[in-house]
């Protein structure tokens, strides 16, 4: 990434939209369900260990984290959703949350919602993925946890996902692993173009 990963702070934990930054830094936003990596995955790609941290209680923790990199744009961590075990209130405080982050006015250039590669997307995730076509959010897939599939499964994987998402939307398919750093370069350097001012 061509900027200095070295100067990265959180610099804000949002449990409500009024706490938002104001600014008008460009936004990549992540997303995914509970557990599937999104914590790991910032930390690759930021080739930090533990910037992104995870939460003892998965679904509990409903915030929105703005990570500031190099005072130049932000990393959105949104808080994961499909844990079996929440109430009916934390889903509508998260739904409210998520709706209330994407119907503001912000400098968002892209989504990256996470799946996990080993599994067909959940009903969780698919519904996600409708919300993202039908407000028009461009948004590319990262596949989780390459490193559990085996390398014959790779390229099936990969072609599967991509005719799943299309219908989406989906611009862009990436198979990653933050275990190995799998596809994590190529992740960095399509954030890199999404980053680039426009010619």
């Amino acid at each position: 990434m061509a900027i200095n990963t070295q100067n990265v702070c959180l610099k804000m934990t949002a449990g409500r939209k009024d706490q938002f930054p104001r600014d008008a830094l460009p936004q990549i936003a992540l997303s995914g369900r509970s557990n599937v990596g999104k914590s790991s995955l910032i930390n690759t790609v930021l080739g930090r260990k533990s910037l992104a941290r995870t939460s003892a209680e998965p679904g509990k923790t409903i915030t929105v984290n703005f990570y500031e990199i190099d005072k130049k744009f932000y990393i959105v961590d949104l808080p994961g959703y499909g844990y079996a075990k929440v109430s009916n209130a934390d889903r509508e405080r998260w739904d409210e949350l998520i709706n209330s982050y994407f119907e503001a006015d912000r400098a968002l250039n892209v989504l990256v919602q996470l799946l996990d590669s080993r599994h067909a997307p959940s009903a969780d995730d698919v519904q996600m993925m409708e919300y993202l076509h039908f407000h028009r959010i461009p948004f590319v897939v990262a596949l989780t946890k390459a490193d559990k599939l085996k390398k014959s499964e790779m390229t099936a994987q990969l072609e599967e996902f991509r005719i799943t998402c299309a219908p989406y939307g989906c611009k862009q398919v990436f198979l990653t692993s933050a275990e190995k750093g799998t596809g994590v370069e190529e992740l960095r350097q399509y954030l890199d173009a999404c980053l680039a001012p426009e010619a």
